[in-house]
Order: structure tokens, then sequence, then C-alpha cells
């Protein structure tokens, strides 16, 4: 009975496997289809002659280059102010009572509650008079503001997981109230640090209404924005599209590669005395 209760176990995870990687393969399979391939039928799941057309188009003719490296400023530079901020204010609502806390922590909650769309406008308007729109700083700026609130709720969240006596016992060996939280409580929460930076990223990685509302340069496009400009009124292009997505998955997958092992080390670190 158990070894039958195993095998289904199997059978369904590795058809859950299956159904998670598919539309992965399939476009990479896509994106090395020559495009006579792409709406052919019957369908082909292996390409009948690999080309790299699609992505030679892509750098070519299209400055994807730019919109790479566009994106990759953006959502760093954006996740880690982000991050910043979380940590430090999710540290404040944790450990400091003061009046107004409570009212703070619901404003956080309600932000997350509100569509977004409504406030595009004034956003856009503010944005204008900053003299912000077509540029990436303006992007990163409305990014921060929008992320901060969850990342801040986040890191609380992380914060009271970790007990007081760690810092007190800091605290008693003579270092500050700074020199507790950066030596001791920080390592102990590099997991919670990486999740919201991951988080942050992604979401500044991927998000295209924001960004094709204040983005209209060519030389500011991140990738979504590109990605976009590849659907037509009359035809997508859907060779460019897959190698485009592709090509977009690989930085967030080094990343996810990368704070991974950073979340391994930071299990075992900094709670340990030595």
């Amino acid at each position: 009975m158990r070894r039958l209760a195993t095998a289904a176990k199997v059978v369904v995870l590795g058809a859950w496997l299956l159904v998670t990687l598919f539309p992965l393969y399939w476009i990479v399979v896509t994106s090395l289809k020559p495009q006579s391939e792409i709406f052919s039928l019957p369908l082909r799941y292996w390409p009948g002659e690999v080309t790299f057309e699609h992505y030679e188009e892509l750098f070519s003719f299209a400055d994807f280059g730019t919109y790479l490296a566009n994106s990759l400023v953006v959502s760093l530079v954006a996740a880690a102010v982000v991050t910043v901020i979380g940590v430090l204010g999710g540290y404040t609502l944790a450990r400091f009572s003061f009046p107004g806390r409570g009212a703070v922590m619901l404003a956080y909650l309600v932000t997350q509650m509100i569509p977004l769309f409504i406030a595009l406008a004034p956003l856009y308007l503010l944005m204008s008079d900053l003299g912000l729109l077509n540029r990436l700083a303006g992007l990163m700026l409305v990014y921060v503001a929008m992320l901060v609130p969850f990342a801040t709720i986040i890191m609380r969240g992380f914060y009271e997981r970790v007990p007081v006596a760690l810092e007190e016992a800091a605290q008693v060996d003579g270092a500050s109230r700074l020199g507790a939280m950066v030596r001791v409580v920080i390592p102990v929460m590099l997991p919670g640090i990486a999740a919201t930076f991951i988080f942050a990223f992604v979401q500044c990685w991927n998000e295209l209404f924001l960004a094709i509302t204040f983005i209209d340069s060519e030389d500011a496009k991140t990738i979504p924005v590109a990605m976009n400009s590849f659907i037509t009124q009359y035809d997508i292009d859907w060779g460019s599209m897959a190698a485009a997505t592709v090509v977009s998955v690989v930085p967030t997958l080094v990343l996810f590669a990368a704070i991974r092992r950073y979340i391994v080390e930071g299990l075992t670190a900094g709670a340990v005395k030595g």
C-alpha cells in the first residue's frame, strides 16, 4: 500500500512538473524555429531546422541590448532601495512602540488593496510636473513607492520571528542598538532580506502597466515595453517574442541561483555567538 501511494505521488508530481515546464519548453522551441514552421500543421515539438534568426533580429534590428540594460538598472536599483527601506521600516515597526504604529500598518495594508489604475492619472501629472517622464529615475521612484509598503510588512513579519534576546545579549556585551541590529539580527534575517529583494526585483522586471505609461522614449524602454511592441494591430511577431522571452528569463534565473546559495548560508549565520 505504501509503495502504491509513493508511486501515485511520483506520477502526480511528474505530471505537474511536465505541465509546469512545457510552456517554457515551447517558448524555447518556438524561438529556435524558422518563421515558416511556427504556424505549420501538424505541430512540430522540435524544429525541423534549428535557427537563431530570431535572436539575431532581436539584437540587430531592435535595440534589445539597451532595453535589457535599462531593465537591469531599474530592477536592481529599485529592488535594492526597496529592500533597504523595508529592512529599516520593518525593524522600526517590529521593535519600537510609538503612537500611530497601528495606523501606519493599516495604511500600508490599505495601499495594497487600492487598484493601481486609480492613482495612474495623478501619478502621470506628478511625473510630468517633476520632469520625470521618459526617464529611468522616474520609473525607479514609482516602483519604490509602489513596493515599499509590502516590503516593510514582509520584513516586519521576519523580524518578529527573531528573538529579542539576541539583541539584548549583544547589547549586554557592549554593542549599540544599531550594532546589535547589523551584527546579530541582519545575519539571521538574510533569508528574509533575500526573499524581499527577489520579490521586488521580479515585480520591477516584469512590470508593464506603469512602464508603458511613463516611458515612450526608445532609449528608456524596458524589456516588457519593448516586447509589447512586437504586438501590432494586424500581427504578432511570435518568433521575436519567444526569443525576447528566453533572453529576459536568463537574468532572473541567474539571480535566483545566486540568491539560493545566499539563503542557505543565511539560515545558519549570525545566530551562534563565536
